[in-house]
């Protein structure tokens, strides 16, 4: 039977940087294709040396490994282009998944490119793929974010400009974050439907599939929370919100003895809008209300 490749993809080629995606958890969750270039390329620049020697070891492969990551990246990517033009063969993997994608990467990919030096990647494991496909939420249209920023003021920024975004959100955090992530998720965008998926692929893999408000309190009972996590969460909804209805809702809800946080927090979750809207909604009745 013929190869499904052409001649030209049956082996690694002189000169050529491979971008290849390595299994999230289970070592078993390579290609084929991908364990053929790691072992017939020259060099492979890894993010940890001693994690991926750990994933050669399991497949039998033996290729000279170099670190790669990004406390070093700028100073070690001129290096690794003049071995590429010298016609040295380089596999650059990440810890797990596919490289330069919340990874270190890109700048090497960038400048391979734009040196002229062929860049092949070879597809595999992507974490936010992985839990998106298996999510249930929306798969047609998605927006992947993952990391956001440390500081607290630019973070809030970035998901207020996901607010109005109907597609699906998928964020990268550590468990340490976690629930910091969804706490301003909810006060900023609303309690919407979401899923966490933690330890992918791994022995204790886990989907947690709820709003973000049970999320928070099924996470918080917890006395930590641990692994690698990826959350994702719905858009905002097609339909708009009755505004008219929701501010009689609030008037009701005031007159009946609900506190300003209370009437915010309830709404907020039967609704799906922000506390930050139903709040700022929540003032303009109880101005309307006062006689005064």
């Amino acid at each position: 039977m013929p190869s499904i490749f052409p001649p030209e993809n049956s082996g690694v080629c002189p000169g050529t940087l491979y971008v290849v995606a390595t299994p999230i958890g289970n070592m078993q969750d390579i290609t084929l294709r991908a364990l053929a270039v790691l072992r017939q390329v020259d060099l492979i620049a890894a993010e940890d040396t001693r994690h991926t020697a750990r994933l050669l070891s399991f497949h039998g492969i033996d290729t000279r490994l170099t670190s790669f990551h990004e406390h070093n990246e700028q100073r070690r990517a001129a290096g690794l282009i003049e071995q590429l033009r010298q016609g040295l063969s380089i596999a650059l993997v990440s810890d797990a998944g596919t490289p330069s994608v919340s990874d270190p990467g890109y700048r090497l990919v960038r400048q391979a490119a734009e040196t002229g030096i062929r860049v092949a990647p070879i597809p595999g494991a992507s974490a936010a793929v992985a839990a998106l496909s298996a999510s249930g939420l929306p798969t047609d249209a998605f927006v992947f974010v993952g990391f956001l920023s440390r500081k607290k003021n630019r973070r809030l920024q970035q998901i207020e400009a996901l607010q109005a975004d109907s597609r699906t959100l998928i964020f990268y955090e550590s468990p340490q974050r976690l629930l910091l992530l969804i706490d301003e998720l909810i006060r900023t965008i609303g309690d919407r439907h979401a899923v966490l998926a933690r330890e992918l692929t791994k022995i204790h893999e886990e989907m947690i599939r709820s709003n973000l408000s049970s999320m928070a309190k099924t996470l918080s009972a917890r006395p930590m929370v641990k692994g690698e996590c990826t959350l994702l969460v719905s858009g905002c909804p097609a339909e708009k919100v009755d505004m008219e209805a929701v501010r009689e809702e609030i008037h009701g809800l005031l007159e009946a003895g609900k506190s300003l946080s209370e009437t915010v927090r309830i709404l907020a979750s039967q609704t799906g809008l922000s506390k930050k809207q139903i709040y700022a909604e929540a003032l303009k009745v109880q101005t309307s209300s006062d006689p005064s």
